[in-house]
């Protein structure tokens, strides 16, 4: 379980890309960059999906599993924040919008 200062600090250091926040879900929290979600934040890690145009950027990078069932993540040093800035701003860019939800 993440704390909401954990959050705080991973919001804070995403923030010179653009809107930023977050939200909670199943105990832990999604954050999102321009209404995109690019990081699942579980147990006081940040886990990106793993795709091919942050390869490069994630060499050396651990990889788990956010939640059972979910698929293999890397798990983003968002500690710095340079390296963190240019993994998420190539998220931001290259994922799609969530599906709006049909009432």
């Amino acid at each position: 379980m993440c704390t909401p200062e954990f959050i705080d600090f991973v919001c804070n250091q995403l923030q010179p890309l653009g809107e930023v926040r977050s939200r909670k879900m199943m105990g832990d929290y999604v954050i999102y960059v321009d209404e995109k979600c690019v990081i699942i934040a579980c147990d006081g890690l940040c886990y990106v999906k793993k795709i091919p145009e942050i390869e490069h950027l994630m060499t050396e990078a651990e990889c788990g599993f956010p939640y059972d069932g979910a698929k293999e993540h890397y798990i983003l040093d968002i500690e710095h924040r340079t390296h963190s800035l240019q993994v998420v701003a190539i998220l931001r860019d290259v994922l799609p919008y969530p599906k709006k939800r049909k009432k």
